[in-house]
């Protein structure tokens, strides 16, 4: 008798031989730059809460606050009755923070990427999609029928070509992260614009890991480069610097909003955003649009991390991002990076390494991920964990 489960069983040996497999650390209290474990208490730095609104004081209150005037759940999809009048402010706050006419929530970002091009992109159009892009806009352009273009990382000279290659298409588009979120690097969106507007394409971002602290006002990669009125389309999530909970969004003219309300379908089959979420997401936008303490505790936080790891004699992608790759090069290089990372756990830092598949061979990183929440002690106290962990991991006969 065939056994699936022999065949699956089979699979994740490989998977855990080849020293892939992930394991989920459980936390035991909230999400903050401090955290506890099964295992031990520990500074956090790899989440994704960047101004460090996933446990602030007037997030939380919003959300409690909703679950009495709002309710827990919407039991329903938005076109039948699973609209409250919060999820279009939150809408509207959200269109107004990023430059575009309006948007239109998801219950992820993952949602919002997968239920984009099937709805605006055909037969008869063509996507150019940058190489490193996320997953979720692989999978998302995988479900329209459009041709589909791919061009190296940030190349514009292969940009360039692929837009060559997709002359005549009806509508083109021009598909990248804003923050390539293995690397920290950012799109160069002023030239990607450019060259759209010379071959009469759209340009779409998703820009999950710059909205709300990216720029100078927090408005993202579009801001920072100066290109928000030449961007056409923008996803993002609010699972990230905007209160770390659930959901996405996509913000573009009012008539791709009003036309995905009518076809998109992750949106049309999947239940509201949870009232308590809408909130919450609604009082950390507030937070990041009128307030520069937070984005300014940030970029202190990522300059001295980059000082200090660089004078400790480590590789460090370049940049600025708080996102920051801590790199371990050559055949040796992903069991170094894991090693490492169990290593600093055990003095108190919470860090994830990466190594292929997730990222090209040879190239293993930990990436480290800073937050406006850590203190200047904290930062220090992860540098020196580092320089510790590899005194010890790299110690003759180890």
């Amino acid at each position: 008798m065939y056994l699936i489960k022999d065949d699956l069983a089979r699979e994740l040996n490989d998977i855990e031989e080849a020293g892939l497999l992930k394991r989920e650390r459980q936390l035991t209290s909230a999400q903050s730059a401090h955290v506890t474990t099964t295992e031990t208490e520990a500074l956090n730095f790899c989440a994704n809460n960047y101004l460090g609104l996933a446990d602030h004081p007037e997030v939380l209150t919003a959300a409690r606050d909703a679950l009495d005037q709002w309710g827990f759940g919407m039991a329903s999809v938005r076109f039948i009755c699973g609209t409250q009048s919060q999820h279009r402010d939150l809408e509207k706050q959200i269109a107004e923070f990023v430059g575009q006419e309006d948007a239109i929530l998801y219950s992820s970002c993952f949602d919002a990427n997968g239920g984009l091009f099937e709805v605006l992109f055909g037969a008869e159009d063509a996507i150019i999609s940058d190489a490193l892009n996320h997953a979720s806009l692989i999978d998302g352009i995988r479900l329209s029928k459009a041709r589909r273009f791919r061009y190296a990382n940030a190349d514009l000279a292969d940009l360039r070509a692929q837009l060559e290659a997709a002359r005549g298409a009806r509508r083109t588009v021009i598909v990248t992260d804003g923050v390539f979120s293995m690397d920290g690097f950012y799109a160069p969106l002023d030239e990607i614009c450019t060259l759209a507007e010379e071959f009469g394409a759209l340009v779409m971002v998703d820009d999950s890991h710059a909205v709300g602290f990216v720029g100078d006002g927090g408005r993202g990669t579009p801001e920072l480069m100066k290109v928000m009125d030449r961007v056409d389309i923008i996803s993002g999530t609010l699972g990230k610097a905007l209160g770390g909970a659930s959901g996405g969004y996509i913000a573009a003219r009012r008539e791709v909003v009003d036309l995905l309300r009518q076809r998109s379908r992750p949106y049309l089959f999947s239940n509201a955003v949870a009232p308590s979420v809408v909130a919450g997401s609604r009082k950390a936008l507030e937070l990041a649009a009128s307030s520069t303490e937070q984005r300014e505790a940030l970029g202190r936080n990522t300059t001295l991390f980059r000082e200090l790891m660089d004078d400790a004699g480590f590789e460090l992608l370049p940049g600025s991002h708080p996102i920051t790759p801590v790199m371990f090069r050559g055949d040796d290089g992903a069991r170094q990076a894991s090693q490492i990372a169990d290593a600093m756990l055990d003095r108190g830092v919470y860090v994830i390494a990466f190594s292929y598949p997730v990222v090209p061979k040879g190239q293993a990183r930990i990436r480290v991920q800073l937050s406006a929440a850590h203190s200047e002690e904290d930062v220090r106290t992860c540098v020196a964990a580092f320089i510790a962990a590899r005194d010890d991991v790299l110690a003759p006969g180890n």
